[in-house]
């Protein structure tokens, strides 16, 4: 009997191994290698990942992640050029908790990374410098009674992942984009909260 090629012991993928690949296909979205609907699909993709082979197909065609490799040890997705992406802790934006209260911050360019733990409050994250042409941002808010407010730029998609429990997250219709300006990756639990998606006015 002929041997299957499909692996016998799939590996699950993790947000790290997920994360390298959208940042290789960013890159090469920003290189002029792909154009929008590609990039957009290609990110669909990977974000909806379960397993860690599923991510070289995504980026085999594109010189921007050198070869994309599995790891035998522990699975995680590298690439052989590792100077291609940036450093795994470039960007984050921090980790943030509202009690009761909040605060107005304008997310830095270069922001890939940003969470946020409210109960009872939720601060108004300004992500109109922070976002461009193939960025992405994922943005972890867990709301309590509580949620934040998002302010985006004209063009940037929201993709909405949470987990809603008696609340759920709010996107303004004129705050989704189409991603030509980048894309928002909503996660979290919202706790009879929830956080509001709105269209920036600077």
């Amino acid at each position: 009997m002929a041997e299957s090629n499909v692996p016998q012991h799939r590996l699950r993928a993790g947000d790290a191994d997920r994360d390298h690949v959208l940042g290789i296909v960013q890159m090469a979205y920003e290189a002029g290698r792909l154009d929008l609907d590609e990039m957009r699909d290609r990110q669909e993709k990977a974000l909806k990942a379960k397993f860690t082979d599923e991510l070289p197909a995504l980026v085999r065609d594109l010189p921007e992640g050198g070869q994309l490799v599995l790891t035998q040890e522990s699975g995680l997705v590298e690439s052989i050029h590792q100077d291609a992406l940036p450093p795994a802790g470039l960007g984050d934006g921090g980790n943030h908790i509202a009690i009761m209260s909040g605060r107005d911050i304008i997310v830095e360019p270069g922001t890939r990374d940003i969470s946020c733990l409210s109960f009872w409050g939720g601060n108004n994250y300004d992500l109109t410098h922070a976002m461009g042409p193939g960025r992405i941002i994922t943005m972890e808010l867990n709301s309590v009674m509580g949620g934040c407010n998002v302010y985006v730029p004209p063009g940037v998609r929201i993709i909405d992942q949470s987990v809603g429990v008696m609340g759920g997250n709010g996107i303004k219709r004129d705050a989704q984009g189409d991603g030509s300006n980048g894309t928002v990756v909503l996660k979290g639990l919202q706790l009879m909260g929830g956080n509001d998606v709105k269209l920036s006015k600077r």
